[in-house]
């Protein structure tokens, strides 16, 4: 960002926040669980939070929240008010593993629109791995699921980057 050779989605990174931190609260309120027991959550968290601030102090004018994003954030926020109403951590949990999915959709859409990458594949690919490796110390459910989906999603996404990269190749050849 620094150099703005990548303009991450401002949006992407705060709905991630968002979620990581109440999936982590929620995984804690559902048992008697340490840090340990879903490592990936924890470490998640800090990471994200320290991208979302990169963001916003680092990032260009194109990261910034545009009407499709503030669409996510409206069902973001509907799924936090749910929680706080309801206090079920087990159905927030998931729930929030679908604002995880949802976070997604910006950055997507932002890519297609411009036609190009415009993340880092050295931060994806650490972030597909992560969740992979920490399928060995998980404990509980949910810190399953939570490993599940970020492998899907960050492999997904990792896919279309690469996409984006060669049809960005093979327009410079021609």
């Amino acid at each position: 960002m620094y150099h703005k050779r990548i303009s991450p989605s401002l949006a992407m990174w705060v709905f991630f926040s968002l979620a990581v931190g109440i999936s982590l609260f929620t995984y804690f309120a559902e048992g008697d669980y340490t840090i340990s027991n879903n490592i990936l959550n924890f470490a998640d968290f800090i990471l994200v939070v320290g991208v979302s601030i990169s963001i916003v102090i680092l990032g260009d004018p194109t990261t910034r929240f545009n009407k499709f994003d503030l669409f996510c954030l409206s069902v973001v926020s509907a799924i936090i008010i749910f929680w706080a109403i309801t206090y079920n951590h087990i159905i927030t949990n998931i729930s929030v593993q679908t604002i995880m999915v949802i976070s997604y959709f910006p950055v997507v859409k932002r890519m297609l629109n411009q036609k190009k990458n415009t993340e880092a594949f050295s931060i994806w690919i650490a972030l597909f791995i992560a969740p992979i490796i920490s399928l060995v110390t998980n404990k509980g459910f949910l810190a399953d699921i939570y490993a599940y989906r970020a492998t899907f999603c960050t492999g997904t996404l990792l896919i279309l980057m690469l996409r984006l990269e060669l049809l960005a190749k093979r327009r410079k050849l021609r």
